[in-house]
């Protein structure tokens, strides 16, 4: 089936296709996925969830990082919560 127009396809219509699809088609011995060329080594495939990228970062991002950590555990260790953007007792 070939779609020539750009007219929407209703319901009824890809319910017909659906039912007059074949149940059972013969695949081909030597068929190979569409995604086995970006096929990533774990459970999920390659196109649904991309494997993480990593990035150089300079010492002055991971300094401001640490400063941000180390913020919040000076903040928590006196008992104060910063939570929602207001020092707080907790």
């Amino acid at each position: 089936m070939t779609m020539t127009d750009d007219a929407p396809i209703t319901e009824d219509e890809l319910a017909a296709i659906a039912l007059a699809a074949d149940s059972d088609p013969e695949i081909d011995a030597e068929a190979v996925p569409w995604n086995a060329a970006g096929a990533a080594d774990g459970p999920l495939p390659a196109w649904y969830m991309p494997a993480p990228v990593t990035v150089a970062r300079g010492w002055k991002v991971r300094a401001a990082a640490g400063l941000i950590i180390l913020a919040f555990v000076v903040i928590n260790a006196f008992g104060l919560c910063i939570t929602y953007g207001h020092l707080v007792p907790a």
